[in-house]
């Protein structure tokens, strides 16, 4: 029970206010996300609807918000023009359960390897691409437009100044429209971008032949749009988690998409999941508990449903406004002076995933760039830490070769090169107690470095192997082994 007032009941005046704020930004977004992916409005709407009114119950994050989203709308595209809609419904049921699947799997597990460099470098992704969104909405139109989108920001920005009672947002969508209204302006407006739905969605099966032809058809969209859509909420889940300054359940989370997802194709929507935008105009508006989720999806389909005709009336202004607001907010200002001050591999790291996330509108792509690389540089990183002293001992008839890192396949050419296999010796000691033997490439580097002595007719002992190191060893390595010269070639 306290866990459930703290989710639902804590901030209920704020995540109401928020919630409203919300619905009215899904509406242009949703209907955008329709045409991009090539189906009817309402499929994102219903979409929309949808999503947040189920995350709100299963998802792991609360305060995120979940809908029709722009990443997930181009996966679908192809399908949509070459099967039809009661295709990508039957996408949108597997998806879900796909991403049930990963998320009992431990799929947030691996949220482990998305290091700090590469949410900054989503979050700024996020931003550019957000602002570039609304420049279509700034480009040939009436002047004013730029004034109604100035006098929106200088709303949006001001008014905490003056009272935090009301989200800004709200009251800047809510001042101009009724400016554009009782003004007479004639400015795009949400009417513009398609035909809201005027009915409540139906609970439907998806008119589909259900055989292994049409799974062959389905399920790579749906791995597809699965694995986005679980990474792209379980990064805005670590950002509103960085916002609020509190923890989620990314398990709860993963699974929560999928619960969402199964709902939304029964009911005629299109795939979806967290989304950014969204998550910060509802945290930037003070909703912080389900009820801002639920609330933001129960209204969007009142709004739709039986207020069409006044949000028709909404100038895109207002929403260009909000959604800048969203861009500024979402952008993480100090990553830019950090570029002078963190390492320059960190700096690079979150670069190419703006630039992969920017150039390809693939949030997955930029995120899967980002990680690549960061372990690319963790590995050359720990590769330089290996070290090699040696000492001469019994009068320069034994030599001591003292070894201290990590030997893996990023450091053993390294390790071979610290040998020196010319000197006359009887004996050569390698003592690696400070050393530990990752995988096979450093099991073959020791092969070498024992071959290469026992060829000069020297005696080798290893020593101080610890106990992951020595079952490495005794598994993989050939230096004992009969024809060990011959196995090592062909490894």
């Amino acid at each position: 029970m306290p866990s459930i007032r703290q989710e639902w009941f804590s901030n209920v005046r704020n995540d109401v206010l928020s919630g409203l704020v919300v619905a009215l930004a899904l509406i242009p977004e949703a209907l955008a996300f329709s045409v991009i992916a090539g189906v009817d409005p309402k499929v994102g709407l219903y979409a929309a609807f949808s999503m947040a009114t189920v995350v709100a119950f299963t998802g792991g994050r609360p305060g995120m918000i979940s809908a029709a989203t722009g990443s997930m709308a181009l996966l679908m595209i192809t399908l949509v023009k070459q099967h039809g809609l009661q295709y990508l419904f039957a996408a949108t049921v597997l998806t879900g359960l796909l991403q049930m699947l990963i998320g009992w799997l431990g799929f947030a597990r691996l949220m482990r390897f998305v290091s700090r460099s590469v949410i900054t470098g989503f979050a700024n992704a996020l931003a550019i691409v957000i602002f570039m969104a609304q420049l279509p909405e700034l480009i040939h139109v009436p002047w004013t437009v730029y004034a109604l989108t100035a006098g929106g920001l200088a709303v949006i920005y001001l008014l905490p100044y003056v009272t935090k009672a009301v989200p800004s947002p709200l009251v800047a969508i809510v001042v101009l429209t009724a400016l554009t209204v009782l003004l007479g302006l004639h400015v795009p407006t949400v009417g513009d971008k398609g035909q809201l739905p005027d009915s409540l969605p139906v609970f439907l099966f998806p008119e589909m032949p259900i055989n292994l032809h049409s799974l062959r058809i389905i399920f790579p969209v749906s791995l597809a749009m699965a694995v986005v859509g679980l990474l792209e909420s379980m990064m805005t889940a670590t950002l509103i988690d960085d916002f609020t300054d509190t923890s989620s359940n990314k398990r709860r989370e993963c699974v929560g998409q999928g619960v969402a997802n199964i709902v939304t194709g029964f009911l005629g929507g299109m795939a979806g999941c967290a989304m950014i935008g969204q998550s910060v105009i509802n945290v930037k508006s003070g909703g912080r508990g389900r009820l801002s989720t639920l609330t933001a999806g129960i209204v969007l389909l009142i709004l739709v449903v039986f207020l069409g005709p006044w949000v028709a009336r909404i100038p895109m202004a207002a929403l260009v406004a909000v959604m800048i607001m969203v861009s500024i907010g979402t952008f993480n200002w100090g990553s830019i002076r950090n570029l002078r001050e963190h390492p320059k591999s960190s700096s690079v790291v979150m670069l190419a995933t703006v630039a992969m996330v920017v150039a390809t509108n693939n949030l997955a792509l930029g995120v899967l760039t980002g990680v690549l690389l960061s372990g690319f540089f963790f590995a050359h990183k720990v590769g330089q830490i290996l070290r090699v002293r040696s000492v001469a001992e019994d009068e320069g008839r034994v030599r001591t070769y003292t070894v201290t890192g990590q030997v893996f396949f990023a450091s053993a050419e390294r390790f071979i090169a610290s040998f020196d296999f010319k000197e006359v010796v009887d004996k050569v000691r390698i003592d690696v107690s400070r050393a530990h033997f990752w995988d096979i490439t450093a099991v073959s580097a020791l092969d070498k470095v024992i071959l290469k002595f026992r060829r000069e007719a020297t005696e080798v002992e290893v020593i101080g192997l610890n106990e992951a190191s020595a079952t490495m060893v005794d598994k993989f390595a050939v230096h004992d082994k009969d024809g060990a010269e011959d196995l090592l070639m062909s490894h």
